[in-house]
């Protein structure tokens, strides 16, 4: 007995409609979300600059064949390389998430909504360029800031009620379809065109957890994204050239994603698409550390100098309770060795216990001479995590968007230090006021790590005036960057 199959073409999927009707008509009026997204671009490109201090990352960059030079391509900052937009999104997305640093968004899923700053930036400069030479006005720094304002409001709106690591998919998916969508924009693809574009990212092959996971947790964690938002260029570019898509790609009975990779689940939203994740994105201002993990990091320095102002320290500690919330255990709650920085970076215990021994937590706090020493995993191996259920409810809750975690040191003599409890991490919209000077002094520390005090200042006074920024063609801005 046959069974015919219907192969008439079915109308775009829903959710990819609302994506590209975003892209080309919603417009930003949110004076908050600009400057956000200022604050933003200057934070994540700081962690790019800093990344090049590490050559784990920058035996990443550069162009495919060594030595190729792209005429009117774009800059990567911080390096003399000039590359086509793929390879340029892969090299500025690998530099800003490579320690960990840059912003982050928590919710249903997890992720980093400014890795979509690799292809905006590379794709914005490129055009620029090829504009110029052509006789045409560039893009300026406004177009990218709208641009990143778009992509975390994509990122974070499906971050917000879909959990792809519950299926065991990273979230890295998110950045290439955020990218995707604002690139082609960028492009001036049609509505049609980015429909197709779209279509083409769940068809993809997606990437698995694996790489953050014990016990492979390893350094793809830190190029994934760049690789993310590399393909996205590179898809929305296929587009462009008419390639067809896929209208149900999402909802095709048993080959979509949702019955391939979604347990058959459709999407869920929880809010329509404006500027509100922008607005409320999380920014880690003092430590390279997983989110998660942010509140107790700054639990354990306050511990830290309590303990020098007894006269005691980490050696008097014979426990150390933490209670945090659900995400946490699930990601970063882990015992036994651990084999690279990308697994320190994500473990709870290493987090809180070196900024217990040293007061301090950096990015090359993960690297393998202070992990050698041995006090490290005597402390990991005196912790306990566990979940507050109300901790886990206020993570989710719209309205409150925390990310606690309470800490409790009992000492060897059987003193009980009262517990410490960070609800908000400084990078928190509620602690703003705090929060944004110690982020342009951040700026200010990994633009002093590339750059003379003449060029510094230069970059320095474009970016942190909103109205020259915006004004600012995009090319010019990316070469006060170059190397």
């Amino acid at each position: 007995m046959s069974v015919s199959i219907n192969n008439e073409r079915p109308t775009p999927d829903g959710v990819l409609v609302d994506i590209a009707d975003y892209v080309l008509n919603y417009r930003i009026d949110s004076a908050l979300a600009y400057e956000t997204a200022r604050n933003c671009l200057i934070d994540t490109l700081g962690c790019g600059l800093e990344a090049l201090d590490y050559p784990a990352c920058t035996k990443l960059l550069g162009p495919v064949v060594p030595g190729t030079i792209v005429p009117h391509g774009a800059r990567v900052p911080g390096t003399p390389y000039q590359l086509d937009p793929i390879q340029a999104a892969l090299n500025i997305g690998t530099m800003i998430r490579w320690l960990d640093f840059n912003d982050c968004w928590l919710a249903a899923e997890w992720g980093h909504p400014s890795d979509n700053l690799g292809g905006i930036l590379a794709v914005a400069d490129w055009l620029s360029r090829t504009a110029i030479a052509a006789g045409r006005p560039p893009l300026t720094m406004r177009d990218v800031l709208t641009a990143m304002i778009k992509a975390h409001e994509i990122q974070g709106c499906f971050a917000l009620e879909n959990s792809f690591n519950k299926v065991g998919i990273d979230h890295v998916i998110l950045v290439k379809l955020a990218s995707t969508a604002v690139v082609s924009g960028l492009l001036g693809l049609t509505r049609d065109e980015i429909i197709n574009a779209l279509s083409l990212v769940f068809v993809d092959g997606q990437a698995l957890r694996t790489y953050r996971h014990a016990p492979n947790a390893g350094s793809r964690k830190s190029w994934a994204a760049g690789d993310a938002t590399s393909r996205a260029v590179r898809l929305a570019l296929t587009a462009k050239t008419g390639e067809m898509g896929y209208p149900s790609a999402l909802t095709a009975k048993t080959w979509g994603f949702y019955d391939v990779s979604f347990r058959g689940q459709p999407f869920r939203f929880q809010r329509p698409y404006g500027s509100y994740v922008m607005e409320n994105v999380l920014f880690k201002i003092s430590y390279p550390a997983e989110f998660h993990a942010q509140t107790a990091v700054e639990a354990a320095m306050s511990f830290h100098e309590q303990l020098k102002r007894m006269g005691r320290s980490s050696d008097d500690i014979a426990r150390i309770h933490i209670r945090t919330h659900e995400a946490a255990i699930r990601i970063i709650d882990k015992r036994g060795p651990l084999h690279n920085p990308a697994d320190r970076d994500h473990t709870m215990q290493y987090m809180v216990a070196i900024p217990l021994l040293f007061g301090r937590l950096t990015a090359a706090d993960y690297e393998d001479g202070i992990a050698a020493d041995p006090r490290v995993d005597a402390l990991r191996a005196k912790m306990e995590c566990v979940e507050d259920e109300a901790f886990t409810r206020d993570y989710h809750d719209p309205d409150k968007r925390s990310i606690s975690n309470a800490m409790t040191l009992t000492l060897n003599d059987g003193t009980v230090l009262p517990e410490i409890v960070v609800e908000y991490p400084i990078g928190h919209k509620r602690r703003r006021t705090d929060g944004i000077p110690l982020l342009e002094a951040k700026f200010r520390t990994n633009l002093a790590r590339r750059f003379v005090e003449k060029r510094q200042r230069q970059i320095l006074d474009v970016s942190l005036d909103q109205k020259r920024l915006e004004s600012m063609a995009v090319n010019d801005y990316v070469d006060l960057y170059v190397s």
